[in-house]
């Protein structure tokens, strides 16, 4: 192996293990945002006792598109039982994110973190990703990308959890 394929496997390496090193354990606590929302700050604080699905998108990523019909129909379905959706937008130029918004309508919380800071302490590696936050604020699982056949499975851990609520 010569020192440039020994140099790019170390970097890969190393790539990969600080990459694993930021994802967040189920049981661990949830880290605290503060962000600006489409009607005021979200600070994740306030929606202690409840279950948060927090999903991070951009305005540019076609499985987020997909998404938003049905994080909406979770929100109008489970909103009552104590579920609430925060979108966390990624966008650097918030117009990106509000045109896409007049396009796709979120009717749940999205909040705007054009530096990143808030998916880099969840360790999100892609688009769209998502993380179910129980009432207590631990995590309960994540999820990378969104595909058609991962709505049934999403939707039974919501309710399952949801279930654990009462």
């Amino acid at each position: 192996m010569n020192i440039y394929k020994k140099r790019f496997a170390l970097g890969i390496a190393a790539l990969l293990m600080a990459t694993s090193a930021m994802a967040l354990d189920k049981g661990s606590t949830a880290p605290a945002f503060d962000l600006k929302g489409v009607e005021g700050n979200i600070n994740l604080a306030k929606y202690q006792g409840k279950l948060v699905y927090l999903d991070f998108w951009a305005s540019w990523c076609g499985p987020c598109r997909q998404s938003f019909p049905w994080m909406n129909e979770l929100q109008s379905k489970y909103g009552a039982q104590g579920l609430q959706i925060i979108g966390v937008n990624l966008d650097q130029k918030n117009e990106d994110a509000r045109q896409f918004l007049t396009t796709t309508p979120a009717r749940f919380l999205v909040a705007f973190d054009p530096a990143g800071a808030t998916p880099r302490s969840y360790g999100v590696k892609g688009m769209p990703s998502s993380v179910l936050i129980g009432p207590d604020g631990k995590i309960i699982f994540e999820h990378a990308g969104f595909k058609e056949a991962d709505r049934a499975a999403l939707e039974e851990k919501i309710k399952s959890s949801l279930g654990a609520i009462k």
